[in-house]
């Protein structure tokens, strides 16, 4: 079976929520099957600041929808975007 590289962007709930902790957060909620790659902070607008991380994931169906849903539903997390995902 084939890994996938996911990219995700996440916006925090609010400009108050400490992206460090929240990045820390994240890695600790990741599935087991799920490889932390790389992560950096992007300026949106008004103080708000988005991760953006790198993850890999095996290539089975579904492997990307349910890394969205453990991100959603980490503490401070308040959007989740798949922005690229390809084979490697």
């Amino acid at each position: 079976m084939g890994k996938v590289l996911t990219v995700i962007k996440i916006l925090p709930e609010s400009v108050e929520i400490d992206l460090k902790q929240l990045l820390e957060d994240i890695k600790k909620s990741l599935p087991e099957n799920a490889e932390f790659k790389d992560s950096k902070e992007e300026p949106i607008a008004f103080g708000l600041k988005a991760l953006r991380i790198a993850v890999v994931v095996p290539d089975a169906e579904g492997g990307t929808d349910i890394l969205e849903e453990t991100i959603k539903n980490v503490k401070g997390v308040g959007q989740v975007e798949i922005e690229h995902a390809t084979r490697i």
